[in-house]
């Protein structure tokens, strides 16, 4: 503590001397230890880079993949390569067997479950009058019901520290051109979802937020692609983010203890 004439006695010096130990260090860099995550949609993209970021901060991680089964087990690969256990489920989020049956296979393969990740999700665009109904059920069945079936499952089979984080995107907060519409609706939902998480699953300790990419470099979604100009122009920063980057404000919110009901942008200022 301080002296009275505000100066900092021996004891502070001492305490702010003390090296770590090395169980210190050890907890830090691997702030995820021994927790068991679950991303869904884990074989590519965004996915892909949050499983294997979750498993360098300690997590063991399980993936769901619908076709991309061989990608799905490259990435588990890599959860294992840092020593991890990792496995990789077929699960469709459109099914609603699937999407909540994924979360019980993931805790009998890895022992349990700690943090879930929805980053399952499909896309599509086009114009309102357009949209055929059975694109419109099959969004609404996999980016809003799916989610909302994980989380339910997840949320029966973790205690205290469950952390469930959901992937949103930044046209929640601003749709600059027509033919987002159903997209951005069902997106939308989460944000929603999100907050009622929060507050009936606070009690027990367990935390709910969403994170918002903006223009994202992935396969799907190139940073040399045709529209990529157009989009890296709308962001404030003036380019793509990176899976990296996603990942990053992911494992921050798998580990964070006093965040929950909250919306995080990695948009590069899209939305600003």
């Amino acid at each position: 503590m301080t002296t009275a004439n505000g100066n900092l006695n021996d004891s502070d010096v001492l305490d702010r001397a003390t090296p770590l130990n090395d169980s210190d260090v050890l907890d830090r860099a691997t702030p995820l230890n021994g927790k068991v995550a679950l991303v869904t949609g884990g074989s590519r993209g965004i996915g892909a880079a949050t499983a294997v970021r979750l498993a360098r901060e300690g997590a063991h991680v399980a993936v769901t993949y619908v076709r991309g089964k061989e990608a799905a087990e490259e990435v588990v690969r890599a959860v294992e390569a840092l020593g991890r256990r990792g496995v990789a489920l077929r699960a469709d989020a459109g099914d609603a067997g699937e999407a909540a049956g994924a979360v019980g296979l993931a805790a009998e393969a890895l022992g349990g479950l700690d943090v879930l990740v929805n980053n399952a999700g499909v896309g599509v665009l086009g114009p309102l009058e357009s949209l055929p109904l059975a694109e419109v059920d099959r969004v609404l069945a996999v980016n809003v019901r799916g989610v909302f079936l994980t989380s339910r499952a997840a949320a029966a089979r973790m205690g205290r520290g469950g952390r469930i984080i959901t992937v949103g995107t930044c046209m929640t907060q601003r749709v600059p051109e027509p033919g987002g519409t159903l997209y951005a609706m069902s997106k939308s939902a989460l944000v929603g979802l999100t907050k009622a998480l929060a507050r009936e699953l606070g009690g027990r300790g367990i935390s709910a937020n969403i994170v918002h990419p903006g223009p994202i470099d992935t396969d799907l979604n190139p940073a040399d692609g045709p529209y990529a100009a157009g989009q890296a122009g709308m962001t404030a920063l003036g380019r793509f983010g990176t899976v990296a980057e996603v990942a990053g404000m992911v494992a921050y919110l798998a580990g964070a203890e006093y965040v929950t009901g909250a919306e995080f942008s990695v948009d590069g200022g899209y939305a600003a």
